[in-house]
């Protein structure tokens, strides 16, 4: 039985509400914009987005926000929903944006679904943390940044693709904040305010179309060189058994257990071929990362070569501090069949399974589910 998506829904029920009346924008504008007649039009949007859904909608959990923030449009659809915030003012404002997005975005969602402008994608991204996807439905009058989809319906496609478990790559796209006064005057004057995750259409294929053995070690290159630029100070990272890892653990220049699980800390190798024991003690209340792969062919992450990695371990670290690492030729030999976790506990395998990302480039990331032995 296919997984539950978790999809969070923030629309912004004035979007876009300045542009049928000429304002150039919606931004503190809302009243004089309803008062010359514009009719909102963001709730629609999403409800054309959402629509491409409807053939998998018992796959689809919607974590919302109460009225014409979102759950109006799940109860008109008919989508499973949960009710995350409730706004204490009418209409809602910025600031009840970026609350919801904060605690939807808690609850681990696979995806955040918005709507609106580009002043609600820099709500969302300064509500929400870098492991956060999100993508954007377009509804506001100003849309320069990079994380809406091109219309309402390509927006709905792609999360289609993503509950019926199809490979679709990540990238990085920019959030833009623009001069409202200059704006309203017709001059655009943009600065880029930040980045947040989307999805994107998958296009890796051409990236590993050549085999052979100076592919695959180019490969691994690019994904060890952008692991060790991202490692931060002062976390423990606990160096999962592969030859993938060992690919990181060489760039690091530090001696690799193969078949073992390192710790690494501030560049310096502090704990080699531990057991479950030590490594628990070692990542109990300390920030740590786990970098692990997966087994070619088979799709295994836990339970295969690395039971070091116990449920007392990961649970200590946390799903959100997993980084999974591979390169794309390892998940196109799986099929479309999920990655597997083994870990002995079943609560805990259940507890991750869903979409998660795997870095598979440079910056290159990309989500598959995650599933579990015994599910059917």
């Amino acid at each position: 039985m296919a997984s539950v998506f978790r999809l969070g829904l923030i629309i912004n029920p004035l979007a876009g509400l300045g542009g049928s009346v000429g304002l150039k924008g919606s931004d503190d504008k809302a009243e004089q914009a309803l008062a010359l007649g514009a009719v909102p039009q963001a709730m629609n949007r999403v409800k054309t987005a959402l629509q491409e859904l409807l053939p998998q909608k018992h796959l689809v959990e919607v974590l919302t926000v109460a009225g014409d923030m979102g759950e109006n449009v799940c109860l008109e659809l008919g989508f499973s929903h949960q009710i995350i915030y409730r706004s204490s003012t009418l209409p809602s404002t910025a600031r009840d944006t970026e609350i919801a997005a904060k605690l939807i975005a808690e609850q681990g969602v696979d995806l955040l679904l918005f709507a609106g402008g580009d002043g609600t994608a820099r709500n969302i991204c300064t509500a929400v943390s870098e492991h956060t996807t999100v993508l954007g439905v377009p509804a506001g009058v100003k849309i320069h940044s990079g994380v809406y989809a091109i219309s309402p319906q390509a927006a709905g496609k792609l999360v289609a693709k993503l509950v019926t478990g199809e490979l679709v790559s990540l990238s990085e796209a920019p959030v833009m904040d623009i001069d409202e006064q200059a704006f309203s005057a017709g001059i655009v004057k943009a600065r880029r305010f930040g980045e947040m995750r989307i999805p994107a259409q998958l296009r890796y294929v051409q990236s590993v179309k050549m085999g052979g053995r100076e592919s695959e070690e180019l490969v691994l290159a690019d994904l060890a060189a952008y692991v060790t630029s991202q490692m931060d100070d002062n976390v423990r990272y606990v160096m999962g058994s592969g030859s993938t890892v060992a690919a990181v653990m060489a760039e690091l220049g530090l001696d690799n257990t193969l078949l073992g699980v390192d710790v690494v800390e501030n560049g310096q190798l502090i704990a080699k071929d531990v057991t479950a024991n030590q490594l628990l003690a070692l990542v109990s209340d300390y920030h740590s990362q786990l970098i692990i792969t997966l087994i070619g062919g088979q799709g295994h992450i836990f339970g295969r070569g690395n039971q070091q990695l116990s449920p007392a371990v990961i649970r200590a670290i946390g799903r959100e501090n997993i980084l999974l690492i591979a390169d794309k030729a390892k998940l196109q030999q799986l099929e479309g069949r999920p990655l597997i976790a083994d870990t002995g506990d079943s609560t805990l395998d259940k507890q991750l399974t869903g979409l998660i990302n795997i870095l598979t480039g440079y910056n290159d990331y990309v989500m598959y589910r995650l599933g579990y032995e015994d599910e059917e």
